[in-house]
């Protein structure tokens, strides 16, 4: 039997239905079926600016979008050897990445890397919003500052970056936005005034850009990530980990991928027809 003539561009997601339907009813015996589910890169030659990719879940979602063929510009704040570190080795997968020192929370700063991006990689076709910080206190306790802080971080340098990358993806009539919201932001959370005030700022936002921008095919979604399990989660005491484990339906912390796939969806375009909704990957924690 000769084998099956490739498939060569899979333009809609409805293919991707069609070819898991192919291969579980033909039960293939050769390995194209699984090759092209299985490797497929969904990303593909776009160009992706990430906050916060240096490290936590945004690192995960930086390695898994060059895995599915995109060139990422990711930013830092600190840890200038890591991030390099990290552009080097994605770049040996025969994408283009590189890492910039960046303050999100910045106007100018955000209105330059933008500048440099466009420059070094041609597009900027997916923005992801990721940098973020807590400074947690009761209400009571919380200073001024604090709670300035954490809004001019995670809210503010939301719309900086969008801000940033606007005029672009009007020129290319496409975008995908990606903003990194919590399930705080959602529910509340004692002692997380300023925290669930900037998340939930987020979500608000993230719907006001999709009405103003779907016009010319810019999207912009919101994922909401329940207890992710990176680095920081690892400095805790096991114990207070696994019970907040044991209140989660899915009876596990998540991972950096977990949030990353949910990106690589918004971000490509099985998502085509998806804008201003927000994504909860929480395990089933709010339901």
């Amino acid at each position: 039997m000769e084998n099956p003539q490739p498939f060569v561009i899979f333009e809609s997601p409805p293919f991707l239905g069609f070819l898991i339907h192919k291969c579980l009813v033909e039960r293939s015996q050769d390995q194209f079926c699984l090759n092209q589910i299985f490797y497929m890169k969904l990303l593909e030659g776009k160009t992706a600016i990430i906050t916060g990719g240096s490290r936590g879940i945004g690192k995960g979602i930086v390695e898994t979008f060059a895995q599915h063929g995109a060139n990422v510009a990711f930013t830092y704040s600190s840890s200038a050897e890591a991030a390099n570190a990290l552009a080097d080795e994605i770049s040996k997968t025969g994408v283009k990445a590189k890492a910039y020192k960046s303050d999100a929370a910045s106007f100018d700063d955000s209105q330059k890397l933008a500048e440099e991006v466009l420059k070094d990689f041609g597009s900027i076709d997916i923005l992801i919003n990721n940098a973020g910080i807590t400074k947690d206190n009761l209400l009571m306790r919380i200073s001024e500052d604090d709670f300035d802080k954490v809004i001019e971080v995670n809210l503010k340098s939301v719309f900086n970056m969008t801000k940033a990358v606007q005029r672009t993806m009007l020129k290319q009539r496409k975008g995908s936005i990606i903003n990194m919201s919590s399930i705080v932001g959602v529910t509340g959370n004692a002692g997380q005034t300023n925290y669930a005030a900037s998340k939930a700022g987020i979500i608000g936002f993230s719907k006001s850009v999709a009405l103003e921008l779907g016009s010319r095919d810019i999207r912009s979604n919101v994922i909401a990530p329940g207890f992710i399990e990176t680095e920081m989660t690892g400095k805790l005491d096991e114990d207070t980990v696994q019970s907040w484990r044991d209140g989660i339906p899915l009876k596990r912390g998540g991972t950096p991928e977990d949030i990353a796939n949910a990106c690589v969806f918004l971000a490509s375009e099985l998502s085509a027809y998806v804008t201003g909704q927000v994504l909860h990957v929480d395990g089933g924690m709010h339901t």
